[in-house]
């Protein structure tokens, strides 16, 4: 059946920003208006005959067919929304006004381009969606979960990665990479990482547009049968990390408003990246010595009480060591506290060397360390543990500038359950040992230097 629209008609739709459009009972376009080819990417004459649903994107093709039938049914649509695959490939959202003219065998319908509409929400929605999750996670690794969730509503993605750089901002490594039922290139997605990384601009890839690239990353994505889009995490100190995707073959490339709205996301990463670390940053340094960067006081009073109350529950036993540098003040006093400083972080790298991953190593202040020994089978254990940070510390240590020096410690033992059964009796035990041990160690000095 041919239809024939009258002129005046057709040269007053042609003026109007939305389109309109007329659907024949089988589906198909009879008519569009001009403002279709901005919204289609068609031309009118293109899109005369097409079948309606064939430009329907997959997912909301069922629902467009339910609302169609209801249309020819006799009920008005006036807020009716989905999505539509331009003839470039790339997504636009319309909302539908239709209702059926029994007497044309017509559906009459005006589409509006509510995609920019579409965008901004989808952004607002990203920014509250990251800005809970970044408050509601505990750590890094939970915040790249939740994003991930979050990013997925809006790009499909078959491979999900958030790669971070180290502090001299050289190198990246990978905090989170997520494929979702399709393998993540080995090769692509480090090379493309690091590539934005260093650039510190937005890559957008696709089979076939790659000319410009590095010749690595060129050879990387020469086999890419989808499109892969990543963007720079930047803060006012540079680049922090790279947020990467990779879709399927199947599904629809990435497109520039699809790159805009991951930089609003990465953006909004960065910032949460941001005072996450410095949390991290605060949290360290109110629980570890700065210049050894050992547990303090605190942190090691709390890991004591902690093995304290487990050694209670399973019966087990625990020992303390103790430990402060002989005549320290010396080596202050004689080469100044920079060599003092280096002289106690050589100590702190030392004697760590001798623990186990389960043993805490403390500094409480000035020369004084402190070694939690957990699941002691024998006290004899511990006395092991002490001979083998003697020999660690018997070799000199290079103090810089032509300095080097021979060192000595005093260490006080205290065994759990035999010195104490709490903290407060364990530290006194071993600090009154220590001390016994310096005052014997004085002695020895002195009664060397005494004339036979």
């Amino acid at each position: 059946m041919e239809y024939t629209v009258r002129a005046p008609i057709a040269n007053f739709t042609d003026l109007l920003l939305d389109a309109v459009c007329m659907v024949d009972a089988g589906g198909r376009f009879v008519y569009v208006s001009a403002a279709g080819v901005n919204i289609f990417g068609y031309t009118q004459q293109e899109m005369i005959g097409m079948r309606v649903i064939d430009l329907v994107a997959p997912a909301d093709r069922e629902r467009t067919l339910a609302a169609a039938q209801d249309i020819m049914n006799g009920h008005i649509h006036t807020d009716f929304e989905n999505r539509y695959v331009r003839k470039d490939g790339s997504i636009v959202h319309i909302m539908w006004s239709a209702r059926w003219s029994e007497a044309d065998q017509l559906r009459v319908a005006v589409a509006r381009d509510v995609t920019a509409l579409k965008q901004a929400q989808a952004m607002q929605s990203v920014l509250y969606a990251i800005s809970e999750a970044a408050h509601a996670s505990d750590d890094l690794a939970d915040l790249f979960e939740r994003s991930h969730a979050i990013v997925h509503e809006f790009l499909p993605a078959c491979c999900f990665a958030v790669a971070l750089c180290d502090t001299a901002g050289q190198d990246i490594e990978f905090a989170y990479l997520v494929d979702d039922g399709a393998p993540c290139d080995t090769a692509l997605m480090p090379l493309l990482c690091e590539t934005v990384a260093q650039c510190a601009a937005p890559l957008l890839l696709a089979p076939d547009a790659q000319d410009g690239l590095p010749a690595p990353l060129r050879a990387a994505a020469a086999t890419l049968t989808g499109g892969a889009l990543a963007v720079p995490m930047t803060t006012t100190d540079g680049v922090v990390g790279v947020i990467a995707l990779r879709n399927g073959p199947d599904d629809a490339p990435y497109r520039t408003q699809d790159r805009d709205l991951l930089v609003f996301v990465a953006d909004q990463l960065a910032a949460a990246i941001g005072r996450k670390q410095l949390h991290a940053q605060l949290r360290f340094m109110a629980l570890h010595d700065e210049l050894t960067r050992l547990p303090n006081r605190r942190l090691f009073h709390d890991r004591l009480d902690t093995a304290l109350a487990h050694a209670r529950r399973q019966q087990e036993r625990l020992s303390l060591l103790f430990i402060d540098l002989n005549r320290f003040k010396q080596v202050n006093d004689s080469f100044g506290h920079a060599c003092g400083d280096r002289l106690l972080q050589e100590v702190a790298r030392r004697v760590s060397g001798c623990l186990r991953n389960s043993d805490t190593l403390a500094r409480l202040g000035g020369d004084e360390f402190v070694v939690l020994l957990e699941d002691i089978v024998l006290a004899a254990d511990a006395g092991l543990v002490l001979d083998k940070i003697h020999l660690a510390l018997a070799a000199p240590v290079d103090l810089g500038d032509g300095h080097r020096l021979q060192i000595s410690v005093s260490v006080g033992v205290a065994h759990y359950p035999e010195h104490g059964g709490n903290r407060e009796e364990l530290i006194a035990h071993a600090d009154k040992a220590m001390y016994a041990a310096k005052a014997a160690a004085a002695l020895a000095v002195s009664g060397a230097h005494q004339p036979a």
